[in-house]
Parts: C-alpha cells; structure tokens; sequence
C-alpha cells in the first residue's frame, strides 16, 4: 500500500467567517434599536447663527416658530398662551427638562421672548434657541 506524503506548501488552512458576520448583524441591529432619532417638523426655517452655538440635546422638547409666527409644539400648532401648559403636561410624563426653540431669523423678537418665557414659567430646566450649528 502506497501513502501519499503531503509537502509542507499543500497544507490548506480554512477560516470560517460566518460567526464573524452573525456578530456585525447583532451590533448593527443594537445600535439601530438603541440610537434615538430626533425628527424635526417639515418647516421652511433658516435658522440664525451664534458663535457661542453648542450641540443640543436629543431629548430636549422642541417648540418650533415658523416666519409666520406660529408655534408648533409635537407637531400641532398651539397658541402662545398654551406652551406653558402643554409643555408642563410633558415635564411631568418625564420628559427631559431642556427646551430647544427652533425658529427662523425673521420671526420678531417679542414672540420668541413670549414663547421662551412660556417655557420658563411652566419649569423648563434650560431654555434654548437653535442656530445654524445645532445639530441634535
């Protein structure tokens, strides 16, 4: 009986990458479920800039001003006089205590101070206004 000898070059070497793409689909899909995505209202704004911009939160409340001067608050447009109130409702149901007003630049100052003040007196922690470099 005769025996095939291998040489040294024939040895043939098997890596099995599956296991390696079953843990890229497990992370993928964690930190899709895990990323919160914040989804801004479908308005034409031009939002001013600041030199002192920082990033805002992603948790923050939204309160949007339109050029027309209408305030949205979840997508509804709400009256000046309502904010404080709807935005305490969701002060209680836990949300975080930062309010980010997102604006235009030819919306008068009276009504961004109006619908700033509203959020302050229903017990927003800070209060803040979004310029071109906010980005959250």
């Amino acid at each position: 009986m005769r025996y095939l000898r291998r040489e040294r070059g024939d040895v043939e070497a098997n890596l099995d990458i599956s296991p390696l793409i079953d843990m890229v689909f497990i992370l993928l899909i964690f930190f899709m479920v895990s990323t919160t995505f914040v989804k801004d209202m479908n308005l034409e704004l031009t939002r001013p800039s600041a030199q002192s911009a920082s990033r805002a939160s992603s948790k923050a409340i939204r309160v949007f001003i339109d050029r027309a001067g209408t305030a949205y608050l979840d997508d509804v447009p709400v009256k000046p006089w309502m904010i404080q109130s709807r935005v305490r409702e969701l002060l209680k149901s836990g949300a975080s205590g930062d309010v980010l007003v997102v604006t235009d630049v030819q919306v008068p100052a009276e009504k961004l101070i109006a619908v700033v003040d509203q959020c302050r007196l229903a017990g927003a922690d800070h209060v803040g206004v979004a310029t071109r470099a906010e980005a959250g």
